[in-house]
């Protein structure tokens, strides 16, 4: 295991450029994700603009990786070829490897940075990223009772 110090983290995003990245597309929310190099495995920044309130005035939207390559689909499921959560291991949701924390928002902008060692970049390159309607449950199954898919990205390499 990787044994890091208070900054590492930090340092890693001031130093180094992004192994992969996002555009992150939706009605209306946009943003970016990117995808460093650490340790194991993987720091995610994403932000967010546009997001809608769910609940007290806040916005929470469940965020994965989907095993899909693309975000388009059809007029009734604009995001259908996103496929389901990318997971390279048996087990249930929350537990998929493509799981990720929730996004939170303040007046719809949410940015967010964690460290996941459940993924190297190149292994979400080819896949997207998407941005749920709801919180999700972290319990129904397959994927958390999350809502709808309304922003998607999908995740390229970022040539040096």
């Amino acid at each position: 295991r990787y044994k890091m110090d208070t900054f590492d983290i930090i340092r890693a995003l001031c130093q180094q450029t992004p192994k992969a990245y996002a555009i992150i597309r939706g009605a209306i929310v946009n943003g970016s994700m990117l995808a460093y190099e650490f340790g194991q495995g993987t720091i995610i920044v994403v932000e967010a603009f546009g997001l809608p309130v769910t609940g007290c005035g806040l916005g929470i939207h469940a965020m994965h990786i989907h095993e899909g390559g693309n975000c388009s689909g059809s007029a009734d499921e604009p995001f259908a070829d996103t496929g389901g959560h990318y997971s390279t291991n048996s087990c249930p949701h929350p537990y998929h490897t493509g799981d990720l924390p929730p996004l939170f928002s303040n007046d719809g902008l949410a940015w967010m940075a964690v460290y996941i060692d459940k993924f190297t970049p190149e292994d979400i390159v080819g896949r997207t990223i998407v941005i749920h309607a709801g919180v999700g449950d972290f319990t129904s199954q397959p994927s958390g009772n999350a809502g709808a898919i309304i922003a998607c990205g999908a995740i390229r390499e970022l040539y040096q």
